[in-house]
């Protein structure tokens, strides 16, 4: 919910501190300057973006300003619990006894205990493909962590995209904001002969255009897009924590050290203390 106060706190202190200079608020509407600079600006997006970044900005941009997104201790806590169970499982009755809960996770006793978990579909891919390899190959360790660091890559990379194309655009409304203030004063100089308050109104209407670049790059779409930048780096985070202790586990340690590696590769922040973990597991291990 803080993005949407940020915004509110932009727009508020922007719009109170012009009335508390006694401005006219009727004299920054000007729709012809928001169809130039945002239109502009929509079409530039269209031009530099593929279809799936495109969906990715809308998506991430939605996602931000309704407050959804990130992660908490309890996500974390969860996929600890459910890497527990999965190895402990492992190790007692050996890999063929995930085979069933690795192909069909939505019918798994142990994965639908998790449903936020199995809502993620990089974190549930990036699990089930990567058992799956363990089961049907004999790869090492070294191995499998080249994989999942190319794989971790590879989605942080696409992923980002979209916040990378909202940047770009957010860059370029400054820009978009002079030339609807260029066109401006261009409709200006038409009107020459006018009166001074006919053109005075003229030329604050261009400024707007000014004002609004500017305004939207650095108050809102800016720091939008810095904000989906910090959920695709959120997201790698989570990921990494699957794969240590993935990488961990195929390496022999046994189920407990191997959740206690991916415990302490979770930011401090976030990170669930020692106990916490071993009390979830003992709640786990009795049934409630």
């Amino acid at each position: 919910m803080l993005v949407p106060i940020g915004l509110l706190g932009v727009l508020g202190a922007v719009v109170g501190g012009y009335i508390m200079a006694h401005g006219n608020l009727s004299v920054l509407f000007q729709p012809a300057e928001f169809v130039i600079i945002f239109g502009a600006a929509l079409g530039a997006l269209v031009i530099s973006a593929p279809k799936h970044v495109l969906i990715g900005v809308i998506k991430g941009a939605i996602k931000t300003i309704t407050g959804g997104g990130g992660y908490s201790k309890k996500d974390y806590l969860e996929v600890l619990l459910l890497l527990t169970e999965i190895f402990t499982k492992i190790r007692k009755e050996g890999l063929i006894s995930i085979e069933q809960d690795v192909e069909e996770p939505q019918n798994s006793p142990i994965f639908s205990k998790y449903p936020k978990f199995m809502k993620n579909h990089h974190a549930l891919g990036l699990l089930t493909d990567t058992l799956r390899t363990v089961m049907t190959t004999t790869v090492s360790p070294y191995e499998l962590e080249s994989i999942l660091d190319s794989e971790l890559e590879t989605l942080h990379e696409t992923e980002s995209a979209p916040a990378k194309n909202l940047n770009h655009i957010a860059e370029s409304l400054p820009g978009l904001g002079i030339v609807a203030a260029v066109l401006g004063v261009v409709i200006t100089m038409g009107k020459i002969k006018e009166p001074p308050d006919v053109l005075g109104h003229s030329i604050g209407a261009a400024l707007v255009g000014t004002f609004l670049g500017v305004l939207m790059c650095y108050g809102f779409v800016g720091p939008l897009a810095r904000r989906l930048e910090a959920s695709v780096n959120e997201e790698k985070e989570y990921l990494q924590v699957i794969k240590s202790a993935l990488v961990s586990f195929v390496g022999g340690a046994a189920p407990q050290i191997a959740v206690e590696f991916a415990r302490r590769g979770i930011p401090p922040h976030l990170r669930p203390s020692f106990y916490e973990l071993e009390e979830e597991i003992r709640a786990l291990k009795s049934g409630r």
